[in-house]
């Protein structure tokens, strides 16, 4: 058994924790598979109570987190429900994607009189208190990016609208995953707030890449009902998973048909009001667009278009990765047809998006609550052989099957349970074993036509 195991820098704190619980099986694995006389290897795996091999840096010991023995997840479970608790001593909003608050060091004044008060005020002002970086980033899109976008209609020049769409660009992933939660839960602001929080993604959503509530009608109403099955309009069942052409084909039938295919869906499902309001929505936001054109047409490809266009290239590119593992015997399984990441992209700057297998499990899961969520159900994702990797986000997942790099894949891989007594290639081969086209005719017996 070979492990590569990288505690990167920038890993949230719960990343952290949950890293190294994992480092701390594979080693108990790996000493008792010595102790019956096997010889195994545990190469590029850092120790969970001390330093690891990281990213041009050394990952401190994290004491107060630290367990009593290996193996024992106890008190790193009581450790992240304390800091998900307001009323624990311990509790820890998010207030910043870029820097966890514990690791902020700031000048006294401006912690005492700018940083506190402003976390008081916003825990009062978002749904969960641990969401204050929501609340920071809609201050952010609507001091930058909205005096950004009136002011490229009022006076466009290419500098300008090269430099909003960079800045777009940028914001794009965290919205995103912000208007995630804000379609599972209904909302992300205090229920006082219940207006703005209706109407701010109206102006948001289409200087983000997003067409008015086709994320909600896509992901929620369509995506987690079908769970990658053959019905589901974004499965990769059908599909060579390191194949460039049968990624191209994917990412073409939605970027090209979406607006066709999401109303039929719902159509053949018999859901004709959702049909009528998902087709409302598309086409509403084209002729938001035509009008912003009659304005200004260069400064609405910049703000909107563009956007649009780059934004549903990383979605399905992003849906890809997600679900580019999927098991033959299996594949309605959630533990076998999604993976979970450990990564900085998806996790610091992603509200926990790559606890993805976490999200199916249970989709109103709260995004704080993924990490500990993972570590109370560790044995079972051993049990049904879940795949977690780290060190990668799903772009690169993605990008790493094209190039049929599925050495980098292993290499990224934590194993669990049975995995830790894999070699690399026995890594690898599992990898590939799960990127396979399913046939129609597998995909008839395991899902069998509802009559």
């Amino acid at each position: 058994m070979e492990s590569h195991l990288v505690f990167d820098a920038a890993l949230t704190l719960a990343d952290r924790i949950v890293l190294d619980c994992l480092a701390d099986d594979v080693r108990a694995s790996t000493k008792q598979h010595e102790a019956n006389g096997n010889s195994t290897s545990t190469d590029g795996v850092g120790t969970g109570n001390g330093s690891a091999k990281t990213n041009g840096t050394t990952t401190t010991t994290l004491l107060s987190r630290a367990r009593p023995q290996v193996g024992d997840n106890a008190e790193s479970v009581a450790a992240l429900k304390a800091m998900n608790d307001p009323k624990h001593a311990d509790f820890e909003p998010t207030v910043f994607s870029s820097v966890d608050l514990c690791s902020l060091k700031l000048p006294l004044p401006i912690e005492k009189y700018v940083l506190r008060p402003y976390i008081s005020w916003a825990r009062k002002s978002v749904r969960h208190e641990t969401d204050v970086v929501m609340l920071t980033h809609l201050i952010i899109y609507f001091t930058t990016s909205v005096p950004s976008l009136i002011y490229l209609f009022y006076n466009f020049t290419y500098p300008h609208a090269i430099l909003h769409t960079v800045m777009t660009f940028y914001y794009m992933g965290t919205y995103t995953l912000m208007m995630h939660q804000h379609i599972h839960m209904r909302g992300i602001l205090h229920k006082k707030y219940w207006l703005i929080d209706q109407v701010f993604p109206f102006m948001l959503d289409p200087m983000m890449g997003h067409t008015w509530n086709t994320y909600f009608y896509h992901h929620v109403k369509h995506h987690h009902i079908e769970g990658n099955g053959p019905d589901d309009l974004s499965s990769t069942m059908r599909y060579q998973r390191d194949d460039i052409f049968n990624l191209l084909h994917y990412v073409g039938r939605f970027y090209f048909f979406v607006w066709a295919d999401l109303p039929l869906y719902f159509l053949r499902k018999r859901r004709y009001v959702m049909a009528a309001q998902a087709a409302a929505s598309e086409f509403g936001t084209y002729g938001f667009y035509y009008l912003a054109s009659r304005i200004n047409g260069r400064a609405t490809i910049f703000a909107y278009l563009m956007p649009l266009f780059l934004l549903r290239l990383g979605l399905m590119i992003g849906n890809w990765g997600q679900h580019a593992f999927v098991d033959v015997e299996e594949p309605d399984s959630d533990f076998k047809s999604s993976i979970t990441l450990i990564d900085v992209a998806s996790n610091r700057f992603c509200y926990n998006d790559g606890y993805h297998t976490s999200h199916h499990l249970n989709p109103m899961r709260h995004w704080r609550d993924h990490p500990m969520s993972f570590l109370q159900q560790k044995n079972i994702y051993a049990k049904e052989s879940a795949l977690v990797f780290h060190n990668i986000d799903y772009l690169m997942v993605t990008v790493r099957l094209m190039m049929k790099d599925y050495d980098t894949l292993a290499k990224c891989m934590v194993p669990l349970g049975s995995q830790i007594e894999l070699t690399m290639e026995g890594r690898i081969e599992l990898l590939k074993k799960l990127t396979r086209k399913f046939t129609e005719e597998e995909i008839s017996a395991k899902y069998p036509v509802k009559k």
